[in-house]
């Protein structure tokens, strides 16, 4: 049974007139509450945060899946020169390691610092200003819909290593896995978080299993080598180079994507917010240096070949389970998982990033506005819209994706810690006892601000010198649309933003002075016959104002002298202009008169124009018919000085 809205309850006057009420209505149960699930009230909002076992599957899947495709991005490029050059694969794995160290130390700080969650952008815009706030906002909005399009991209090669066959349908199976992950999320994070938390420890049980397995079969000397592996690529360079040391790091740092996640979204954990997200970001990097390391070391030992055919892990599992057994399926399985969870990393912070440019106004406010389940729903529609977009354009080819990734969160995370580095500068010359209340967070003095200054710096020097040599190396593969768009996202930005200033601008009753008086209303009623619509049109328009001219347009003779004769029987003695259409032309006749009649309207003068329009009893019948009311209000919306009113007609 439908529910209907009730009554609402008043609960208070106040003494200037203003009643508090609360509306009763609860909306009833559709095909929505099946799909997602029941309307939540706002004052459910603290019941769906998430705890640090939750939150490790919600924020750290991204970063917990580059394991599957970081080693395989290295031995990638190092297969330029040949097999010979996969030694330096474990010294790049190391180094990158180092540069995980550096980032969680650094966003450790951050999430104390800003309870509230925001991350870069955040940080950005207390410490440096609205235009490096933009930027990193813009990269890492960027690095969210490549998130999504890089890792379910990547499952999808999981499953077509495994099962041939389904290669030629990966696009459809990408989007497919994109739109589902989309479904869950507009269920809330709390539910997605339920969800998603399987198969992210099923895929840290195996990967631990698998390389433990690994490790113990090398120690004991029966690991062995790849058996059957694809074939390596020719050799398109004689001998090993910086350069090509500085892309293979580029491309084995997409490893650390995904570490601002949690300092992103601290506003989704339970209390304490910043101890429980500050406890799982340590549990990610450990779980997500080990796991890296271990994995590198393996395929390096076992002679593992990397291939858009067969994927580096399936070749680990394969050699190390001795075969495509339960164990091997099992590892695949868990890391297509885990891939196409990580996306789910970038639909927990996308929205809530956008929501916060959304609330400065440098993105459409419709972006703040929560869902029946309390997530920014219209948020994660977006993001699953223009990942999709990306899967299909790009054929959901991890390596033709791959050189788009990681720029922009290395711009973020540059811009994230040298703002951190200004806000301890500022902490540490605060007098003790002062608190300064900045936008983002309440600023104290700080007795470490050098110690704490110097780690965030030397944080923001790194990833500065990994971003520039990742546009550099990976510049002609793809990475200069990302450098282009970055720029033009922030433009777009500034755009936006300057238009909401000069609206409020126009729309501010400062100085604005009384409300003039309306000294004269004339009403134009414009009408294509003489029905019960017209007449019930007529009837309001007498209510507006006495000075009321009825327009008709004339196209037929005949017709016209018939409608003459009707109106004078129910035109109720209102004056009646017909215009001649000699090209049979509606619309273009009717605007130029109302254009002569508005350009000598008097001063403090209102025109309405009152329309007349019939409503059938199914929305279908609106296309057997020409909809001459809505173009007229479309035509005339951006007109000064006039209002446009529709009188409709309820066919019975």
């Amino acid at each position: 049974m439908e529910a209907r809205p009730t009554m609402p309850v008043i609960e208070k006057e106040t003494e200037s007139g203003v009643f508090q009420q609360i509306a009763e209505y609860r909306p009833p149960a559709s095909w929505r509450t099946w799909l997602f699930g029941r309307p939540l009230a706002s004052a459910d909002a603290p019941h769906q945060t998430i705890g640090k076992a939750i939150g490790l599957a919600v924020f750290a899947s991204d970063a917990l899946s580059s394991t599957a495709y970081a080693t395989e991005e290295i031995l990638l490029v190092l297969a330029a020169v040949g097999v010979a050059a996969f030694v330096y694969a474990l010294p790049i794995a190391i180094a990158i390691v180092a540069l995980l160290t550096i980032l969680t130390l650094s966003y450790e700080q951050t999430i104390h610092a800003y309870p509230g969650g925001g991350g870069a952008y955040i940080v950005a815009r207390d410490n440096l200003g609205e235009l490096p706030a933009q930027t990193a906002g813009a990269a890492l909005l960027t690095d969210y819909i490549l998130t999504v399009s890089v890792s379910v991209a990547s499952g999808v090669a999981q499953i077509t290593s495994a099962y041939p066959f389904l290669f030629p349908y990966r696009v459809s199976l990408s989007v497919g896995l994109v739109l589902f992950i989309m479904l869950i999320n507009l269920r809330g994070v709390k539910e997605s978080g339920v969800t998603f938390s399987i198969p992210t420890y099923f895929f840290v049980a195996m990967m631990f299993l698998t390389v433990g397995i690994g490790f113990y079969r090398y120690i004991t000397g029966s690991l062995g080598m790849v058996v059957g592996p694809p074939p390596l690529r020719a050799p398109e360079m004689a001998s090993i180079s910086l350069f090509l040391i500085l892309h293979a790091f580029s491309n084995g740092t997409t490893a650390v994507t995904g570490t601002e996640a949690i300092s992103n979204g601290i506003t989704a954990f339970k209390e304490p917010k910043s101890h429980n997200a500050g406890i799982t970001l340590i549990w990610m990097s450990v779980i997500l240096g080990t796991l890296f390391l271990g994995i590198t070391y393996l395929a390096i030992k076992m002679g593992a070949i990397p291939s858009e055919e067969e994927t580096v892990i399936s070749q680990l599992a394969r050699t190390v389970f001795q075969g495509q057994g339960l164990l091997y399926l099992a590892a695949i399985a868990a890391t297509t998982l885990i891939l196409v969870m990580a996306a789910n990393t970038a639909f927990a912070d996308f929205p809530r990033l956008s929501a916060l440019h959304a609330g400065d106004g440098f993105l459409p406010r419709q972006l703040t506005y929560r869902g029946s389940r309390l997530v920014y729903s219209r948020g994660i529609v977006a993001l699953a819209l223009i990942a999709s977009l990306l899967i299909v354009l790009f054929k959901a080819s991890v390596t033709a994706l791959i050189p788009l990734y990681a720029i922009g969160v290395f711009l973020s995370f540059t811009l994230s810690q040298a703002g951190m580095a200004c806000r301890w500068w500022k902490a540490g010359h605060l007098t003790p006892g002062v608190e300064v209340q900045e936008p983002g967070s309440v600023l104290r003095h700080e007795p470490r601000w050098a110690l704490k200054m110097g780690i965030n710096g030397f944080g923001s020097v790194c990833t500065a010198i990994v971003m520039v040599v990742f546009a550099a190396t990976k510049f002609r593969d793809g990475a200069w649309i990302v450098v282009l768009l970055v720029p033009a996202m922030v433009v777009v930005f500034f755009a936006i933003h300057h238009h909401y200033r000069d609206l409020a601008r126009h729309l501010s009753l400062e100085e604005y002075g009384s409300a003039p008086r309306i000294a004269r209303h004339r009403v134009i009623m414009p009408i294509s016959g003489v029905h019960r619509g017209t007449v019930a049109a007529l009837r309001y328009a007498r209510f507006l104002s006495d000075d009321i001219t009825a327009v008709y347009i004339s196209m037929d003779s005949a017709e016209t002298e018939r409608l003459r004769s009707k109106w004078e029987s129910w035109g109720d003695g209102v004056r009646l202009i017909v215009l001649e259409s000699p090209y049979r032309l509606f619309l273009e006749p009717l605007l130029g008169y109302i254009e002569a009649i508005s350009q000598h309207r008097q001063p403090n003068e209102t025109i309405t124009i009152v329309v007349p329009q019939f409503v059938p009893r199914r929305r279908w019948h609106n296309l057997v018919h020409s909809q001459a009311a809505l173009w007229l209000r479309m035509a005339l919306l951006f007109k000064r000085g006039i209002v446009i009113t529709d009188v409709p007609y309820q066919l019975d």
